[in-house]
């Protein structure tokens, strides 16, 4: 490569200076050691030397040069600091310095070295050191590097010119003090006709408007030099990958000119006719496409809605079709996308369109009743098979059949409906029992051709109208009371009635007394009730205990209807406050109707059938329970009492597999038996308790040879607690004796909860017995 520029850079830069300040005709790129001031006199101002990186010459290279103005022949030139006497030598005689490595800058770029003047023979320094740099020059042997090793980037399409895309960077690791080397200069090879580049990296579109759909990816090469405006130079080069992303700059179109539907006419409202397809280029997030009719008086018949996910235009029935009506419908649809980008501002926005033929189908429809429900009103007291109302219903198509009626779902045969339509009373009514009456009637076409009979449904509804037909009764059952002693024109009961009719506005009940004799009176309070008083008073219980009151009761209705009930009212006698709780309390029992008495009976009837049932299925339990039993395990059983026993070795008592084994399965009649005396009237309480067991082996013996014992042979112990247990026996047969060592006088400390046993064993009461 050649190297004129660095020289002259060397030239200009180092010995000009150099030479400016040079002093006692010391050579170039030495350092020169003053004895007699005993200082440092420095050639290069900067105290530096250099030397080129990447010499091709063989090594080593010279660097510069020590000299000293000392003249002695035991001094010796030395060198220390970073790699002295391993990259960098210097001659001890004549103080030349030389380099025995290629040097590279982009390593290190510069070493820090000291100067020294020895003694050959002490070593001790004879000059004082200086220091210096060995500065290593820079040559252009580093080409631009990218920082990525490709670069994707994306534009809108349609951008106008000058568009930034994206900016590429690329590094140079030679000096940038030196003019050239660092220097980077970007240029683009390849897509040059689309897109432009600066020098500091950035790419910008050249060309306007470009279009996504035709071209949506585009590559560009980019090359980085460094030394711009020289012949020589390193570059490298990169790739970059420019998307172009899509924006609404398209306008759907229809796929066909003309579309044709066949629907027919029982088609749903709210059901699909059929769909229109369009084309959009355009990515699916920037389509927007909106349908319109072209004629506005079928958007009451029709409506269109557009698919999100395919763009397609749904038409959708809004009214029902009838094809003996219209059979046809021909309309013109457009489509277009309001949001669209317009390359220019004053540009129509562009639309599609296309004709949409609707052919109607014909379809053999129920029958359709005139109205969607049917309501009537009759008064409960019609006469029977009155017309109440009229359902009417006719087969929608060309060739109208006719249409028979009948009631479906008919909880009751009160109403009827004639093959004409005619609804009847069929029975009495009565408003009271229903007030509604709800029926579903049928209309089926008369088709003698076909076996499935086409036929509609229809909701009815029958409200009953109220006649006076219900006399006035007691609200409810009133058993009021009266002292024997109350004075005139006490008032003893406020009543008032209820009717089932309906009550209506202006509604009255009027009461008075069916029976003039008495001792009475009913006053009308004139606001639906009346109040009982008495009328003269001086009551005597015992001529009479209760008085009957008959009261009629009558509403103002058309027919006007009245009606007696009785009052019961008891004489009670009364404190002088007029207070009577036993009688009020009797009043009150009597008083109970009829229906929770009868509640109260079969209550307890129930109650009783549920005890008896148990009582029956436990005595069944039992007797199941019994009959499962081995023999030996019925007739053999040892029942014990007080029989606390002192640990394990108590079981020696007696052998209970013995007593349960006893008959071993063997039955003995009773004219085998020999007559044997009793043994158990000759036994004794043995003196010792170990030979107990003797005895219940003898009783044992006795039981199973006696045939007039019952079948079930139970022999009881008392008071017998074992033979080895470590405490004695608490039987109340031995508790007197003096005999124990046990002092029991501790239970009368142990507190109130065993003053009982204290009582029974304590030394006091043994005392106040003897």
């Amino acid at each position: 490569m050649t190297l004129w520029w660095l020289r002259l850079l060397i030239i200009t830069s180092v010995l000009l200076p150099l030479t400016l300040c040079k002093k006692d005709n010391a050579d170039v790129g030495s350092i020169y050691f003053n004895n007699r001031s005993r200082r440092v006199k420095r050639e290069w101002i900067w105290n530096q030397m250099y030397i080129i990186e990447e010499q091709i010459n063989p090594l080593p290279h010279h660097v510069g040069k020590l000299i000293s103005s000392t003249s002695k022949s035991n001094a010796k030139y030395a060198l220390q600091g970073e790699y002295a006497n391993t990259i960098f030598k210097v001659d001890e005689t004549t103080g030349d310095i030389y380099c025995f490595e290629r040097l590279d800058r982009e390593k290190k770029s510069q070493y820090m070295l000291k100067a020294l003047l020895v003694d050959k023979l002490t070593n001790k320094t004879l000059e004082p050191p200086s220091d210096f740099i060995i500065k290593v020059i820079d040559i252009n042997d580093n080409a631009p590097v990218f920082t990525e090793k490709i670069y994707n980037a994306s534009v809108p399409e349609m951008s106008p010119t000058g568009t930034l895309v994206s900016t590429v960077t690329a590094l140079d690791a030679d000096d940038p003090t030196l003019s050239g080397h660092a220097t980077v200069s970007y240029k683009i090879i390849k897509g040059q006709e689309n897109f432009t580049i600066n020098n500091q990296g950035s790419i910008y579109t050249a060309v306007p408007y470009l279009d996504r759909e035709e071209k949506a990816t585009y590559e560009v090469v980019v090359e980085a030099r460094d030394s711009p405006g020289q012949n020589s130079g390193f570059s490298s080069t990169v790739s970059v990958i420019i998307n172009l992303s899509d924006i609404n700059d398209n306008f759907p179109t229809f796929t066909k000119s003309q579309f044709v539907f066949n629907v027919p006419e029982n088609l749903r409202v709210g059901g699909e006719v059929g769909r229109m397809k369009v084309e959009d280029i355009d990515e699916p997030q920037n389509r927007n496409t909106k349908f319109t009719f072209a004629k506005e008086k079928l958007q009451e018949l029709f409506a269109i809605t557009t698919n999100p996910l395919t763009n397609e235009g749904i038409l959708i029935l809004k009214k029902h079709l009838d094809f003996e009506t219209t059979k046809q419908y021909k309309m013109t649809i457009e489509a277009l996308d309001p949001s669209i980008v317009l390359k220019l501002a004053n540009q129509p926005r562009p639309k599609s369109s296309t004709e949409v033929i609707i052919n109607v189908l014909d379809v053999d429809e129920p029958p359709v009743f005139t109205k969607q429900f049917y309501q009537f009103e009759v008064k409960e007291d019609t006469k029977l098979n009155t017309i109440i109302g009229f359902v009417s219903a006719k087969d929608p198509d060309a060739i109208g059949r006719k249409v028979t009626y009948s009631i479906r779902n008919a909880k009751d045969d009160l109403i009827l409906v004639t093959d004409k339509g005619n609804i009847l009373n069929g029975k009495s009514l009565d408003r009271e029992t229903n007030e509604w009456h709800n029926l579903t009637i049928a209309a089926q076409e008369i088709d003698t051709s076909s076996p499935v009979k086409k036929e509609s449904l229809v909701p009815v509804y029958i409200k009953v109208l109220d006649v006076n037909d219900n006399a006035p009764e007691f609200a409810e059952p009133y058993a009021p009371i009266v002292c024997e002693n109350a004075p005139h024109q006490t008032v003893i009961v406020n009543i008032s009635a209820t009717d089932k009719d309906e009550m209506k506005p202006g509604m009255r009940f009027t009461y008075y007394s069916a029976k003039k004799e008495n001792n009475f009176t009913v006053q009308d309070n004139n606001d639906n009730t009346a109040s009982v008083l008495v009328k003269y008073g001086d009551f005597n219980p015992d001529v009479a205990k209760v008085h009957y009151l008959p009261i009629v009761i009558s509403d103002n209705g058309d027919p006007e209807q009245s009606s007696t009930s009785t009052l019961t009212i008891t004489v009670c006698k009364c404190n002088e406050k007029g207070e009577s709780t036993y009688c009020q309390a009797t009043a009150r029992q009597a008083s109970v109707s009829a229906p929770v008495l009868i509640i109260v009976f079969a209550c307890l009837i129930l109650l009783i059938l549920v005890v008896l049932f148990l009582l029956w299925r436990r005595n069944h339990r039992n007797n199941t329970k019994t009959s499962g039993k081995n023999v030996p395990e019925i007739h053999e059983q040892l029942v014990t009492y007080d029989e606390e026993g002192g640990g394990e070795m108590d079981t020696n008592c007696y052998d209970v597999s013995v007593l349960n084994s006893v008959r071993r399965n063997v039955s003995r009649s009773k004219s085998n038996m020999e007559p044997a005396p009793l043994v158990y009237s000759q036994l004794q309480l043995p003196a010792n308790n170990g030979e107990m067991h003797y005895v219940i082996e003898a009783k044992k013996d006795e039981a199973d040879n006696d045939g007039e014992l019952l079948p079930y042979d139970t022999l009881h112990i008392f008071g017998y607690e074992g033979s080895e247990s470590i405490v004695e026996s608490l039987s109340s047969l031995e508790s007197g004796s003096s005999d124990s060592e046990i002092d029991y006088d501790v239970l009368n400390e142990w507190g109130p909860r065993f003053k009982m046993l204290a009582d029974l064993y304590g030394l006091e009461q043994i005392e106040k017995f003897d």
